[in-house]
């Protein structure tokens, strides 16, 4: 390992030594040993933490965070178990410097046994998976709620539009007129209760599946119905292994953010396109609630659109029920989206400014043991 500066060995040509390499990495970077003294930093750790690689490395890092900052939870960690952890939304904070919603990366080296190597992402991402417990108790209300329509309204609907057709027949051909309003209102009603009976508890078909064949058949949909005329890109990672979920849920969930992404195009009046992407980020990994247990989402999926974008006082509530940036819009479509995200363990991510908006879906990966019958990869 030459990550301190140690010098490699000659392999006929020279080079720049481990050190240099990590200068070019963009990302910052710190080496850790024991006491938590830090061996090794790259020029993005310098601007990151606004100090010089020599102070760094004389301060440690116990010079850079308190005690009881959630960096030194994942040395222990690591230090106990090995392998790697991803800590969301941390803070780093001092006269010098201050950084919110970082992502920090830990990764033991099991061939230099006490050696922790830390990297830091300021992303979005963060932002979107700490709102994941507000989406999952906004879907769990909708689930109660829909669970009290559908018992304690509908019953009494079908006796109402009983009445109202049994009056059509004995009532003046002007007292008709409000007989039909009454049967037409609760064919209404029970329309929406039906809507909402989609929040409901279901069991879900957990299965391995190639998710671009998915997302063919969900492109195919939408280019022969609401999509009709727009142009819808594929931008693919070939290698992606299978999903792990319920297929005809992830359906949903996916012509409700392409139909809205279209909707959103057409009602700004703009000619643009849609992307389906997919990647493998293996440093997603979200704490499982009252569990020392992470859950790794490495499989992302994002539709990206070219239209006006969301607005900011929308967008922390964007996956809440009866919340709608459309003019007619019920804003139950995307608080769907968040309970079947929220029923197979994923997170999403929104990004939008006028004129791009990306809503990822982090999902997780079918196990060994879990692919049956030789499941094939993602190849599209």
């Amino acid at each position: 390992m030459t990550l301190r500066g140690e010098k490699a060995e000659p392999s006929g040509q020279a080079g720049p030594g481990a050190e240099s390499l990590l200068d070019f990495l963009p990302v910052p970077f710190l080496e850790i040993g024991a006491d938590d003294a830090i061996l090794a930093a790259n020029v993005a750790a310098e601007e990151f933490f606004a100090t010089s690689r020599q102070q760094l490395m004389h301060a440690g890092l116990r010079g850079l965070a308190p005690a009881d900052h959630p960096v030194f939870v994942l040395l222990e960690h690591l230090r106990q178990r090995g392998g790697s952890v991803t800590e969301h939304g941390v803070a780093f904070s001092s006269p010098r410097f201050h950084h919110d919603n970082v992502s920090v990366q830990a990764a033991d080296v099991p061939d230099h046994p006490g050696i922790i190597l830390l990297t830091f992402h300021v992303t979005a991402a963060p932002r979107a998976l700490d709102q994941q417990m507000a989406h999952r108790s906004a879907a769990r209300s909708v689930s109660g709620m829909a669970a009290m329509l559908a018992h304690e309204i509908r019953n009494p609907l079908s006796g109402i539009k009983g009445a109202a057709q049994l009056l059509e027949q004995a009532v003046t051909a002007g007292d008709r007129e409000l007989a039909t309003l009454i049967c037409e209102e609760v064919d209404r009603i029970d329309a929406l209760v039906e809507r909402m009976g989609m929040f409901g508890e279901a069991q879900l078909d957990l299965r391995p599946f190639n998710i671009h064949r998915l997302l063919e058949h969900v492109r195919l949909l939408a280019m022969n119905g609401f999509a009709r005329g727009l142009q819808i890109l594929e931008r693919y990672d070939p290698s992606l292994p299978p999903v792990w979920g319920d297929r005809d849920q992830l359906v949903q969930v996916l012509i409700n953010l392409v139909k809205n992404a279209a909707e959103a195009m057409r009602e700004s009046g703009r000619e643009g396109q849609i992307s389906l992407i997919t990647r493998y980020r293996p440093g997603i990994r979200v704490a499982v609630p009252g569990t020392d247990e992470w859950r790794h989402l490495p499989l992302v999926v994002t539709v990206r659109d070219t239209g006006p974008g969301i607005d900011e006082t929308v967008r922390p509530h964007l996956f809440e029920p009866f919340i709608s940036t459309k003019a007619n819009g019920r804003g139950l479509g995307l608080a769907l989206v968040g309970k079947i995200m929220d029923d197979h363990g994923g997170a999403i991510d929104v990004e939008s400014r006028p004129g791009r908006t990306e809503i990822s879906l982090y999902l997780p990966v079918a196990q060994e043991n879990q692919i049956e019958g030789g499941q094939e990869s993602g190849t599209p």
